[in-house]
């Protein structure tokens, strides 16, 4: 995609910031371009890294978060400050990286076994049929070669015929399925950067405890497909390529998002977290470019896309050390939202509160329709309270939304199907009232 479709696209569920979708979407082309380009330059190349600075609720996250589905790239969003530099106790940085190759090595399984599906749905059909038919036909791996002369063929076929039609879904049948580790949920206190050993030792200690034996459930048709279709397509994918391949993505396509970069920030002439510069220079290898050791492999970080972000009230970008100012050489400011914005908010989006609403709603069978009054009143309230009160942008329209159609939401079972609710100017203010008038109530509730 050219960074004009990336931003057209960014545009189709993010308001306004426009500098900082240009941004990202330069970024993106930029993996593109340095594809084109044949070794060893390519290699050389490495990508620039972005410091977003901005209130909170403004599209920080989000446009990260857009941008990384966009480019079907592993992507994570961390806060820099459940980090602590290394000798103290708390998680270290490079389970950062850990973290984003598990996410690829999902995302790259769940396509592998959409490659295999139809062969995986053929298999769980025989194997369905198998526990269904007391006398199952044929042997072996594999789909069933069925003796034209055999007695039992014509009851298989009717009854796939059946399967097929949805008739046997609610039938219970008894499946063989898996256990998880009982030791994956263990929390085992490990010394820092020891995640990987963590992670070891509860493998080890599932195995002793029976972790991944098979056992007997009952369940219905229609779920023991599922979990047949699931096991089958896990036997006809290769787990060793499924590695490489995340590997590979993570460290040519990976996004780390570091949320709340300015909580780190060593303020000149106050007093902070002894370890907040020394998270800084732990997190310092990572964007320059390092070598991440976890179970699946080295993972290097040098073409790894960082994007970092914060508020900045109380620090600037120029309290982080020098070496991580240069190492994110683009700064983009994000705008504080206006009233307009906050009625755009509401209504353009793919996914706008209003249409969410109304889909909730729908399902009780309730219509509900908003005004143009009423979206320009619930944009004014949010304006009115971020400025009396904390500035969460964006996020205080969950919090009105869901004031003014409590009432709707509760009685909406008890309503005739049919119901038309129209949320005006009228209707929000009603539903405000008593809080908007009360500051210290609102401070709490809104």
């Amino acid at each position: 995609m050219t960074p004009r479709e990336i931003v057209s696209e960014l545009d189709r569920f993010i308001v306004g910031q426009r500098k900082a979708k240009r941004a990202v979407a330069i970024a993106l082309r930029n993996r593109w371009r340095r594809r084109q380009i044949d070794p060893p330059l390519r290699d050389e190349i490495t990508p620039k890294n972005i410091l977003m600075i901005g209130p909170t609720g403004v599209g920080k996250t989000e446009i990260a978060r857009r941008l990384a589905r966009l480019a079907r790239a592993p992507f994570i969003k961390v806060e820099a400050t459940k980090y602590t530099e290394v000798g103290y106790v708390g998680r270290d940085v490079e389970s950062i990286i850990r973290d984003l190759l598990d996410r690829a090595l999902a995302m790259v399984r769940e396509e592998h076994r959409a490659r295999v599906a139809q062969r995986a749905e053929e298999l769980a059909e025989e194997r369905l049929l198998d526990i269904l038919i007391p006398h199952p036909v044929g042997g072996g791996d594999g789909l069933q070669k069925v003796d034209r002369t055999d007695p039992h063929r014509e009851t298989r076929e009717k009854m796939r015929a059946r399967l097929r039609s949805g008739v046997l879904d609610d039938r219970q049948v008894t499946v063989e399925v898996r256990d998880h580790h009982p030791a994956a949920s263990l929390h085992l206190f490990t010394p820092q950067g020891g995640e990987e050993l963590g992670g070891s030792i509860r493998e080890m200690l599932g195995g002793l405890l029976g972790g991944g034996r098979s056992r007997k459930k009952r369940m219905s048709v229609a779920e023991a497909r599922k979990e047949l279709a699931r096991q089958e397509a896990d036997k006809l994918i290769d787990e060793e390529r499924i590695r490489e391949e995340a590997i590979h993505r993570v460290e040519n396509y990976g996004i780390v998002f570091i949320d709340e970069m300015d909580k780190i920030c060593h303020r000149e002439g106050m007093h902070g977290d002894v370890s907040r510069e020394g998270v800084q220079r732990d997190l310092l290898p990572l964007v320059e470019g390092a070598g991440v050791n976890t179970r699946y492999g080295m993972v290097r970080t040098d073409h790894i896309l960082f994007i970092a972000a914060g508020a900045f009230h109380l620090a600037r970008p120029s309290d982080l050390i020098p070496e991580m100012q240069g190492r994110f050489p683009l700064r983009v400011s994000l705008d504080a939202l206006s009233e307009e914005e906050f009625r755009r908010i509401l209504v353009e989006p793919e996914s706008s509160l209003c249409r969410q609403y109304r889909a909730l709603l729908a399902t009780e069978g309730v219509e509900v329709e908003f005004t143009d009054d009423g979206i320009a009143e619930l944009a004014a309230m949010a304006v009115r309270l971020n400025e009396k009160h904390e500035n969460i942008g964006a996020r205080r329209l969950h919090t009105l939304m869901e004031r003014v159609l409590e009432q709707v939401s509760f009685d909406a079972p008890d309503r005739p199907r049919g119901t038309r609710v129209t949320v005006d100017a009228g209707f929000v203010r009603e539903r405000l009232a008593d809080v908007a008038v009360d500051s210290d109530l609102s401070r709490y509730i809104l």
